[in-house]
Formats: structure tokens, sequence, C-alpha cells
């Protein structure tokens, strides 16, 4: 398929890894991305979900399911530079559920993959509007004792503006600056005039549920 997908001219292949679907759970794990990336290093490897088995409720350890696995095999192989790790639901999940885990996992793909191969994704067609998740990625930081202990490095600003959009821009190729420059100058006005007129009210619900 990888092969087909390259005479094609594909250079993009979105994989639904972890979060098991289907009827044999192992089949989303992301270790096959380790060959698949060094046999076509002219195709990028989108990883949905980061790999993440699934959310444990309570758990405090430094093993994240399935992604501190992948992260490890990761390092290994240094000279890999077409994978990108993808957070829809991930974060959504663990942000709420297991804020450490949350952490372990943040801290464990950028010192894996490095900052400019995380992919902010929300999937808010299961959650609703995704400003919340917005919200709690811009506020999130990785406790100090984490830090010191794992030598994660910090959720900078520089680095959360490259998870929120740069990275995924750079990788399909979207002129930051010129996007923005196209946008016209009173656009972001009649847009507040339009939020207001109905009735600046948006909905913050969320199709899913959280561990009490």
């Amino acid at each position: 398929m990888l092969e087909r997908a390259r005479k094609l001219g594909v250079r993009r292949v979105c994989l639904h890894k972890g979060l098991p679907l289907g009827p044999v759970a192992d089949y989303n794990h992301p270790r096959d991305l380790i060959k698949a990336a060094k046999d076509f290093p002219d195709i990028d490897f989108l990883a949905y979900h980061a790999g993440l088995l699934g959310a444990t409720a309570g758990s405090q350890s430094a093993d994240v399911p399935w992604t501190t696995e992948f992260c490890r095999m990761k390092k290994k192989e240094p000279g890999i530079k077409n994978i990108y790790m993808e957070l829809g639901s991930t974060f959504g999940q663990l942000v709420t559920m297991n804020p450490t885990a949350c952490a372990h996992l943040l801290g464990q793909i950028v010192d894996a993959f490095g900052a400019d191969h995380v992919l902010w994704r929300t999937d808010s067609i299961w959650y609703g509007t995704p400003q919340w998740q917005i919200e709690a990625f811009r506020r999130f930081e990785i406790p100090d004792t984490l830090i010191e202990k794992h030598k994660y490095a910090p959720l900078t600003r520089p680095v959360k503006q490259q998870i929120f959009g740069l990275n995924a821009a750079r990788v399909f190729g979207v002129d930051v600056n010129a996007k923005r420059n196209e946008i016209p100058k009173d656009y972001v006005s009649r847009m507040k005039m339009a939020y207001l007129d109905d009735g600046a009210a948006p909905s913050h619900r969320w199709y899913g549920w959280v561990a009490g």
C-alpha cells in the first residue's frame, strides 16, 4: 500500500494508532510505524491519538500504556524524522481523567519525537466545542517535580505555539504569515459583530464524560 501511495505522490499518511478499534486491539499499536518510517523516509506518518492504549484513571505511573513503549522505540532510532504524534482525544481524555499521565505523555513524546513533531487535534466531533481543550492546553504545565525527576522539557509558550498549529502548517505546506495577511483588516470586527448579534452565548457542551 505504501509503495503504491508513493507512486501516486502521496506524501502524508494518517493512521489510527492507539484507542483500539476492531477485533484485535494490538493492530492499533504504533510499533509498526518504526519500520514503515525507515522504509519510506519520503512519507510523513501522522500517528493519531499519539499511540495511547487508553486513559487509566488514577494511575501515577510514568509508564503510559503503548505511548511510553513507542517513545522508547523511537529514541533507539534517532534518525527517524517522519513520524508525528497527534493528540486527538488523547489530550482531552487525559487532562480530565489523569493529569499526571497527561504530563508524562506530553513530556515523553516531546522528548522522543521533538516539540516540532507533535500535532494538536481535539476530536471535537465527539466532544462538542473544542474551546475547553484549547483553554486547558494553554494553561497546562508539566509539574516541576516531574521535569526534575524525568528530565522532561517544560511546555513553554513557543512549544505550545508549535503544537497548536505551526507544526501542522509546516507538514501541510501552509505559509502561516501569508494566510494571516489574506485576512481583511475588518474581518475580526465583522466576526465579533456577528457573534454579538447571535447572543454571545457559545455552547460549551461536551459530548463525553468525566471520571468522578
